[in-house]
């Protein structure tokens, strides 16, 4: 398989795991780095990742822990690992990258700040800082991993600056009909709407939870899809991206699903489980980034801040429920 047909995964989750079972099982060649040599071997030993071990892997499908391979194997490359482990492996990767490769980021959070006055950046940013190549964008929408690996019917957008970007994944990404890929020249939206997606499932998973019943669900998402749109819109974005797949799509599927983390979070919240584990999520992480950038931005966003205050134990979740229900009707 020549290294244009290759797709490089940096990262052995969850998503990773889920994005390069579908690609193999299309007869894709993959590559999937893993940095971790006992996941590697049991990827090409056993053909499952301990990590989503319902995701059956095939041949066209190899693990490596050696970055140089990915990086002479696959021109394409998705970057799927946490949030906070960013930066990290951007430089481990501007090591070994050159400005032939396409790297496109699968991460529905905002970046922690790196030694830099910004309280978050979004995670192209990060990429840009860190990579030889100018050639980056992200994939996101309504795609969960369990529903990957099962090879249930999942969509995604890719948005780029750059139209060889788009196309490229569009290529290689799309596997239908298990996975279908859509583009965007929006690659501030498709971020800033991923991420906070994550954070407004988090929001749904808790008014669930408090039983709040479906009209203020219905009035909940409407809100959270309005004040992502402002945030986006002050940050240089479209508003109408955020009804699209990786806002309101990601949004809608992400809060319907107990195979979300999210969800699943705002469920122990509303039930007062508060522990160190809380803001492991994307979307908690992005809540609490959201929520600096809105102040850095000077937008209002009560629905976002209610979550936040939430995760960070500064309300109780009917309190913060109350609060935003105040918040939201003295607007209109």
């Amino acid at each position: 398989m020549s290294r244009a047909d290759t797709i490089g995964i940096v990262g052995a989750g969850s998503f990773g795991t889920a994005l390069g079972s579908v690609l193999a099982r299309a007869g894709r060649h993959v590559v999937l780095w893993s940095r971790d040599p006992e996941v590697v071997r049991a990827i090409n030993d056993t053909r499952h990742c301990p990590r989503l071990p319902a995701a059956t892997l095939p041949p066209p499908l190899e693990a490596t822990a050696d970055p140089k391979r990915l990086a002479t194997s696959a021109r394409f490359v998705v970057l799927a690992v946490s949030s906070k482990d960013v930066t990290a492996r951007a430089r481990e990767l501007g090591d070994v990258l050159d400005g032939s490769h396409i790297v496109v980021h699968a991460i529905g959070a905002l970046a922690a700040p790196n030694g830099t006055s910004r309280s978050s950046e979004r995670v192209s940013e990060v990429m840009l800082a860190g990579l030889p190549t100018l050639k980056v964008g992200v994939i996101a929408g309504p795609a969960l991993p369990a529903d990957l690996a099962e090879g249930l019917y999942s969509s995604m957008v890719i948005a780029s600056l750059f139209d060889e970007v788009v196309a490229e994944g569009r290529r290689l990404l799309n596997a239908p009909p298990a996975l279908r890929v859509y583009s965007s020249k929006d690659l501030v939206g498709v971020e800033l709407a991923s991420a906070l997606a994550g954070a407004y499932t988090v929001a749904l998973g808790l008014s669930d939870g408090l039983g709040m019943g479906a009209g203020p669900r219905a009035v909940l998402i409407t809100r959270a899809v309005a004040e992502a749109s402002r945030l986006g819109q002050a940050a240089g974005a479209e508003a109408r991206t955020f009804s699209g797949l990786a806002g309101l799509g990601n949004l809608l599927v992400r809060s319907s699903s107990d195979r979300s983390a999210d969800y699943l979070l705002g469920r122990r919240l509303a039930d007062g489980v508060l522990t160190a584990d809380t803001a492991r999520t994307e979307g908690a992480r992005a809540a609490q980034a959201g929520v600096e950038l809105a102040k850095s931005l000077r937008v209002r966003m009560p629905v976002l801040q209610g979550v936040a205050a939430v995760l960070g134990g500064k309300l109780e979740p009917r309190e913060a429920a109350q609060l935003v229900g105040d918040t939201v009707a003295a607007e209109e």
